[in-house]
């Protein structure tokens, strides 16, 4: 007897363009809001809002995978990076520290999003795990694009070493939990059963290598223009004040 075919999420179906309108509209009106109350008392308010929000929705979601009826080793323990990422958004929404708010930048703006383009996703509508994973995947991304887009929250190359470090830890990690308990969480001990972009980067752990080099790359892409215009600024500041002072 064989068994049923797993039931996956449509990829670049109308119901993904549709989510994927949904998610772009937000974007636009988060970096709109973030301009218009930057600075001012109602940019406060609104961040903490948005920190309190994100918990009050994931918080119970991830009970529900936790219960027996749910539970499954493999799948259901917050060890995926967009587990640590909506934690990081709380930290950087509330108190907008370089270290939460880079994580948020790096992770959210490359690694999340990802997730939102090419969803590995077998729980469909209107399964709680299909909301659970679009909404962590939706309000990290935002809470990036509000912060450095909205309220100017620059990456900083101290923020990307920052960055490097942790998700480097995060690898380590939980290859020894996956290598312990037989779980493939990230990824990190085999390749998903589908084909991705990694059966491109050779068989493990080798892949893993060059994930993270080409992740690490792309984030110091993602560093240099910001830093750059920072530094032309500063440049045409000093070159101002030497001409007064001639």
């Amino acid at each position: 007897m064989t068994s049923a075919p797993v039931a996956r999420f449509d990829v670049f179906s109308s119901e993904h363009f549709v989510l994927i309108a949904g998610f772009v509209v937000v974007c636009l009106g988060l970096v709109a809001l973030g301009r218009s109350h930057r600075g001012t008392a109602r940019e406060t308010r609104f961040r903490r809002a948005y920190a309190l929000l994100i918990p009050s929705f994931t918080v119970p979601m991830q009970v529900l995978q936790l219960l027996p009826g749910d539970f499954a080793l493999g799948t259901s323990l917050p060890l995926q990076l967009c587990d640590f990422a909506w934690v990081a958004v709380i930290g950087a929404l509330w108190t907008r520290h370089w270290a939460a708010t880079a994580l948020v930048y790096f992770w959210g703006l490359t690694l999340t999003i990802q997730g939102i383009v090419t969803p590995s996703l077998t729980d469909l509508f209107s399964h709680p795990q299909y909301f659970m994973f679009w909404g962590m995947h939706f309000f990290t991304v935002w809470a990036a694009v509000y912060l450095t887009f909205g309220l100017d929250a620059r990456p900083t190359w101290r923020g990307y070493r920052f960055a490097v470090a942790a998700t480097a830890t995060w690898v380590v990690s939980v290859m020894t939990f996956n290598a312990v308990t037989g779980t493939n969480y990230g990824y990190l001990n085999r390749k998903p059963a589908v084909g991705t972009l990694l059966d491109l980067f050779g068989p493990w752990p080798g892949y893993v290598v060059v994930e993270v080099a080409l992740v690490a790359g792309a984030w110091a892409l993602m560093t240099w223009p910001w830093n750059r215009a920072a530094h032309d600024v500063h440049e045409d500041a000093r070159a101002l004040d030497r001409e007064l002072a001639a």
